[in-house]
């Protein structure tokens, strides 16, 4: 997993494309944590050749780096509403975000991950939490040792089912992912 908030795009115009012109393989790579806003996008675009008030109007995710490519079809998605969504959640600006979007997309899908930040603005991860290198055996100790801070005699330990706990989470809003578990409570 990618640990920052680096998100490239290629941009292309259905214009270009369907003329087959020197602009068909679209725009180059575009790291979006380096724009402020969309004009400074459309600015590179224009130095690029791009003609946005002409053939090049309707523009197109061509190609994407930073954010799982399976989590979405990127054929329907508008690169200024990509663009101004992740400047938004603050994925471009704030590598913890940046983690949490990543293990969400991963377990639900981009479209989700959209409507959270459609209704809570750059909020949207305040009731997520992740647990890195964790399995849910690893979680359930955690929440039994440290989070409710129970403490177990030794003699006591051995009974102590964190499978079986681990696997109650499961069912409660925790969900595993490649790096580990994520709750996610909303």
């Amino acid at each position: 997993m990618i640990s920052t908030g680096n998100v490239s795009i290629v941009i292309g115009s259905w214009g270009s494309y369907n003329e087959c012109n020197e602009r068909a393989l679209g725009s180059k790579w575009l790291n979006l944590e380096d724009y402020s806003d969309w004009d400074e996008i459309v600015e590179e675009l224009e130095k690029q050749g791009f003609e946005l008030d002409g053939i090049d109007e309707e523009l197109f995710i061509q190609d994407i780096e930073g954010i799982p490519s399976n989590s979405t079809n990127w054929d329907y998605v508008n690169p200024q509403t990509l663009f101004e969504t992740l400047k938004e959640s603050e994925i471009l600006d704030n590598s913890y975000k940046y983690e949490i979007f990543e293990a969400y997309v991963e377990v639900r899908s981009f479209r989700c991950w959209e409507e959270l930040v459609e209704k809570y603005g750059s909020s949207w991860a305040d009731d997520i939490n992740l647990y890195k290198n964790m399995d849910f055996k690893d979680l359930a100790y955690h929440m039994i040792h440290e989070v409710c801070c129970y403490e177990i005699p030794e003699w006591l330990e051995n009974y102590v089912d964190y499978e079986a706990y681990g696997r109650d989470l499961s069912f409660d809003g925790y969900e595993e992912y490649s790096g580990g578990i994520i709750e996610i409570g909303r």
